[in-house]
């Protein structure tokens, strides 16, 4: 095994075990901003003046936040001014490898439907089943190799 593909293990366990302890994890309705403040017990004007800046920026700081237009650099301070870490995180949707098995088989299915065409024109198309196990076996081969082409839309 190369080092690339060792990183590569790393990574993906790394992103699993993340994705498996934040998988109920939900952002509430009014904002982590907002949630931590009056979990604190702290007026907005309290958390304003910690950071030396108005009440109404902190107000606008967790409308944004709710709007999801606030900034990493914004979240990081204001969290710091509540004496909290901000974490953020990207979980994908299932494990690493149920993503990547995904992408593998939508372009597998893409390809084998092509050559379906192409074969049918010539009265030489696979049965449904053989044309299953045609995309499976492809599917297979692209987790295994995966091209460059990839993560790339047909």
């Amino acid at each position: 095994m190369d080092v690339r593909n060792t990183a590569r293990k790393q990574y993906v366990r790394i992103v699993d075990r993340t994705s498996e302890q934040l998988r109920n994890l939900y952002q509430p309705k009014g904002g982590w901003l907002t949630l931590l403040r009056h979990a604190l017990g702290m007026s907005g004007a309290q958390v304003a003046a910690r950071m030396g800046v108005s009440r109404n920026a902190i107000y606008q700081a967790e409308g944004n936040e709710r709007a999801g237009a606030i900034t990493i650099a914004q979240m990081h301070k204001i969290a710091k001014a509540m004496n909290a870490e901000f974490v953020y995180a990207l979980v994908p949707k299932g494990s690493v490898d149920d993503v990547i098995r995904a992408q593998a088989r939508q372009k597998a299915e893409a390809l084998v439907r092509r050559a379906s065409a192409h074969m049918a024109l010539e009265s030489q198309s696979l049965s449904n089943e053989q044309t299953k196990q045609r995309i499976e076996d492809l599917a297979d081969e692209l987790v295994r190799d995966m091209p460059s082409g990839f993560w790339e839309n047909e």
